[in-house]
């Protein structure tokens, strides 16, 4: 029999799949030929280190409906002037063989229209430009390094300690992984581009604070009830069957999402305008100054507030103690009257809503999301999870903590070509000689 709760499921479900029938055009600037133009920037502008602001954004009025990542337009103000300046890149539809873009109009408010041989010019300024004139190290440039990559290394770990906490969760309960973890972040960040796009993408809209909660709230909902149908529909048949089957849906299930969007959204990154602009010096050693962005600020604390709820929701809730409870022994919690299977949904509801969270701040920290980008973060996470204990919280959170730091310094210090290399070597390390992870119990010992 069909009852309220069932019809309030299901059209929740039908909710998020017209959300994500809705088409995606070009949503702002394109990452790269901001920063090819920031570049001829460089050159142009003489006070170019002395810039305190610098907005990308599409020229309006000038672009065709299929035309929409080849233009960009910067804003930018120079510390201690009250004037705002830009220049215009025009570039070509296709990329050249070697990644870059073809320059095909430059424009600056000062300069005007660059001649062809302006241009030719500009090129030559860029290849010859030598490094800046060498000065005494400051003793101090190298803590200041450290501290700027320490920074990086947090916003790089925040959006893994929400998904490794996800997979954590579920393992601890039924003793199985969920692959489709990092496709539930690729759609959580879908979502907040499409509401994004349905609200107007107003940078007004994205960087008012409670509208901003209210956006965290509807996409981690709709994609926490689609965890929640996941755990019913996929999961709850096999939670008895042997382990291969478990393995073989979770992996269907993450190709049916891949696939899913695919066919639905297309194979185009699409991307938002940038909302978080602002950055601010919080340390300067003289030569090197350390910055910290507001998308970086914004990440890392929501991210924090979002494990610091969940780890007191576990700790002094009495959900927290059904589901530890589950986890240990699902029978004797069954027979102390603890519905099982409630609370096992409960747990993926949760675990996709933080992957929702990571792609909606994903989304908005680096503006671009596409259909394949939840594979490699989701493998990311769960080695941050494995190598931090899986079924520890605490353990997964120091995990990714650890995967962040590996990936920042790594590309810091060494080639970051092989920063991802880092990371599943050091997880085979782990397995070798710790396979239990940093702060998990090894199997068969009580507490």
């Amino acid at each position: 029999m069909t009852g309220p709760r069932h019809l309030l499921r299901a059209g929740l479900a039908c909710l998020l799949l017209a959300l994500l029938l809705v088409p995606l055009g070009g949503c702002g600037t394109d990452i790269a030929r901001s920063a090819a133009c920031e570049r001829f920037l460089s050159v142009l502008e003489p006070g170019y280190a002395r810039i305190e602001s610098l907005r990308w954004r599409h020229p309006e009025g000038t672009l065709n409906p299929e035309d929409t990542l080849n233009n960009v337009r910067g804003e930018y103000r120079l510390t201690g002037s009250g004037v705002t300046r830009w220049i215009r890149c025009d570039f070509a539809a296709e990329a050249q063989e070697d990644g870059s873009f073809a320059l095909t109009r430059l424009e600056t408010d000062r300069e005007g229209v660059f001649s062809p041989v302006q241009r030719h010019m500009l090129f030559l300024a860029l290849r010859l430009a030598g490094p800046a004139p060498e000065r005494p190290a400051s003793p101090w440039q190298p803590a200041a390094y450290f501290m700027q990559q320490m920074l990086n290394a947090l916003t790089v770990a925040s959006p893994y300690a929400l998904l490794a906490v996800g997979f954590t969760l579920i393992y601890g309960i039924i003793g199985r992984i969920n692959f489709a973890f990092g496709e539930m972040a690729m759609l959580g960040a879908y979502v907040t581009v499409l509401l994004a796009v349905l609200a107007g993408e107003a940078g007004g809209v994205l960087s008012n604070p409670l509208l901003l909660l209210g956006l965290l709230a509807a996409v981690m909902a709709i994609t926490g009830l689609y965890g929640w149908q996941t755990e019913r529909l996929v999961f709850r048949p096999l939670r008895h069957s042997p382990s291969h089957a478990v393995l073989i849906a979770a992996i269907g299930l993450s190709i049916f999402l891949q696939e899913g969007v695919r066919l639905v959204q297309g194979t185009r990154d699409r991307w938002l305008q940038p909302v978080f602009t602002g950055r601010y010096r919080i340390a300067d050693s003289g030569d090197f100054a350390v910055y910290a962005s507001l998308g970086q600020l914004i990440l890392i604390a929501t991210a924090g507030l979002l494990l610091a709820v969940l780890l007191t929701l576990l700790d002094r809730h009495r959900i927290g103690r059904t589901i530890r409870a589950c986890g240990e022994d699902a029978r004797m919690a069954a027979l102390l009257g603890v519905n099982v299977n409630r609370t096992v949904a409960l747990c993926f509801a949760i675990g996709s809503a933080l992957a929702a969270a990571a792609g909606l701040l994903l989304a908005l920290y680096y503006g671009g999301v596409n259909f394949h980008m939840g594979f490699l973060i989701g493998f990311k996470a769960l080695a941050a999870a494995i190598i931090g204990g899986i079924g520890s919280v605490p353990g997964a959170i120091l995990g990714a903590l650890v995967v962040g730091m590996l990936e920042t310094f790594w590309s810091a210090y060494f080639t970051g070509a092989y920063k991802d290399v880092s990371v599943f070597a050091l997880l085979a390390v782990i397995l070798i000689f710790r396979p239990h992870g940093l702060l998990g119990r090894p199997p068969g010992r009580g507490d």
